[in-house]
């Protein structure tokens, strides 16, 4: 991982809902950003994101898609055709041949923060 990389302010971590998603642009790309609390573990926040393209539907759908929670992994399904992503890889869980770009992200200071793209 480059050391000098840029992250790039999105948005407010209250501005996306718990357990939700919504999509953002980084640097002309549409962003699918999740807000994730487990009921498991401590409660504590974090922020996934991926492409918002759905490659079985090709539409920009995703970020608003049903999110899941299996065996410490988030998932989303995508709200067309239902199929499911996994957050941290992007693999789909349907068709390991097929798969969604992650993004580094986190939260700084209250701010969602993506890792700019090169």
């Amino acid at each position: 991982m480059n050391s000098k990389a840029k992250w790039i302010d999105i948005c407010q971590l209250h501005d996306i809902p718990t357990n939700t998603g919504v999509c953002a642009d980084l640097q002309g790309q549409q962003v699918a950003l999740f807000h994730l609390r487990s009921y498991k573990s401590d409660g504590e926040s974090q922020v996934k994101a991926v492409a918002n393209f759905d490659p079985f539907s090709k539409a920009n759908v995703l970020s608003r898609g049903l999110i899941t929670e299996q065996q410490d992994k988030y998932y989303i399904a995508s709200p067309l055709l239902k199929q499911q992503f996994c957050l941290d890889s992007g693999l789909c869980e349907q068709d390991e041949s097929v798969s969604i770009r992650t993004f580094d992200s986190r939260i700084h200071r209250g701010l969602v923060q993506l890792r700019e793209v090169f």
